[in-house]
């Protein structure tokens, strides 16, 4: 096995992007395009990962860190083109032997598929590739010469002749490259071209002046797909969307709607999962088999138990652990809680900081109290608990097993087991007062209308 050392081109800021937002931190399927690229990479175990970044860019750090903890960085001050990009990583690969793999961080439909493929043309003969594809318009890629199997140079779009314009076998920018050949190259570029940048893209040609054969990879155009502004980030968007859905319906979801459902990248879908239109998945999602997932409803951060049924219009929101069997109902919310086998809150609830026992049943109108302006309080529920309707459980609060409490209760303290709990004013009734009052507002009513 080849060691592998991963450098991800991170720099622009993506000024078409209108955003002060670095451009590799815009979200597709609830993750940045820059951690999709370093997830194709990662699952690849490379030795080491280099991100190139631009100035002031501590929140790209932050989000390199998060999916590759040791990450090491390089700072592109002036840019000069992807190949000073790539120049930057050489002190951080200092006595690194192996092979180098370039990805872009504004490039998040690579698979790590694609790049074994790409890893896989390395060896002897060949100590280099470039990943390449054949495009339905060629327009503003760069071209790839070749010979036979083998890739004599890439011509960028403003360079090309009107021959080489035709190519529709067109660089994708991603390559692999030992290491050695790669520092004994990057010297030799030359921004002697339109841009008057070093193009990472000229290693071809420094290659074969050297008598070095370059190897070809092929994947599907969309796989490489940049982004550059807001509409390719919706359309990058899309695409994510084709293919996850496709995942989850070949892993033995049915969805109902196919394109009104979104999924994040790390959505989990278990077997036998219903999950019916307009259903939206934020990232940190496992749905278990057999779950029901009804129509309107948002999922983040959450677990969901076999056999369990959620929403139509629920909520469940990072921390809420669904048990089996259990039953999130319409205009119910979930938050940092654990909702027992069985259990069932089936309309306009709120459960937040709370656990909830097997079997027990929240009513309609029920809202754990957990949060006093300044702190957030703990609630906890036993099993085959009745909470009746428009219920106000007061954190930090402890209802027993086998509790009921009746409607319209607020209760503000603990509650034995198997107790009744019960907290309302007394009913007062008094006999023909609305026959009486709806008489004295007629006549006022018609005294004002003479006026």
């Amino acid at each position: 096995m080849i060691n592998i050392a991963l450098v991800v081109l991170a720099a622009g800021m993506g000024t078409r992007m209108k955003s002060a937002l670095p451009k590799v931190l815009h979200k597709v399927a609830s993750r940045s395009m820059l951690g999709h690229a370093l997830s194709a990479g990662a699952a690849l175990q490379p030795k080491t990962t280099v991100v190139i970044h631009g100035p002031d860019m501590a929140a790209v750090q932050k989000e390199a860190t998060y999916f590759i903890s040791d990450c090491k960085f390089a700072e592109q001050k002036e840019r000069r083109g992807t190949g000073h990009a790539v120049s930057m990583a050489q002190e951080a690969l200092q006595g690194f032997k192996g092979v180098v793999l370039v990805l872009y961080g504004d490039v998040p439909l690579i698979q790590t598929e694609s790049l074994k493929l790409l890893l896989a043309k390395i060896d002897a003969e060949h100590p280099m590739a470039v990943l390449g594809f054949e495009a339905a318009n060629p327009t503003g890629y760069g071209r790839l010469i070749t010979s036979g199997s083998n890739i004599l140079a890439i011509r960028e779009e403003l360079d090309t002749s009107p021959d080489e314009k035709r190519i529709n076998l067109c660089n994708s920018g991603i390559i692999a490259i030992d290491a050695q050949l790669l520092w004994q190259l990057v010297p030799k570029l030359s921004d002697n071209n339109a841009k008057k940048e070093l193009y990472l893209t000229d290693l071809v040609e420094l290659a074969v002046a050297e008598n070095v054969s370059v190897a070809l990879a092929l994947c599907d155009e969309a796989e490489v797909a940049g982004v550059n502004d807001r509409q390719q980030l919706s359309g990058i968007e899309q695409q994510f969307q084709k293919r996850y859905r496709a995942k989850a319906m070949i892993g033995g979801a049915t969805l109902v709607d196919p394109t009104s459902v979104f999924f994040a990248a790390d959505t989990i879908i278990g077997q036998d999962v219903l999950i019916e239109p307009h259903v939206v998945f934020g990232p940190g999602v496992t749905v278990s088999d057999g779950v029901e997932i009804l129509a309107f409803s948002h999922i983040e951060g959450a677990t969901i138990g076999a056999g369990a049924r959620i929403g139509p219009y629920a909520r469940l929101r990072p921390g809420a652990e669904i048990g089996a069997c259990a039953h999130i109902g319409n205009f119910v919310e979930v938050k940092k809680s654990k909702i027992g086998t069985g259990a069932k809150a089936n309309h306009l609830t709120y459960i937040g900081d709370a656990i909830v026992g097997a079997g027990s049943n929240i009513g309609a109108g029920t809202i754990t109290c957990n949060y006093d302006g300044y702190e957030k309080h703990f609630t906890e529920i036993g099993e085959k608990v009745f909470v009746g309707s428009n219920t106000a459980l007061v954190a930090p609060l402890k209802i027993g097993n086998g509790v009921n409490i009746a409607a319209g209760s607020v209760v503000t303290a603990d509650v034995p087991e198997d107790a009744l709990a019960l907290s309302r004013a007394p009913l007062e009734i008094k006999a023909g007062w609305a026959k009486r009052y709806r008489a004295v507002k007629a006549v006022r009513k018609a005294e004002k209308s003479k006026v």
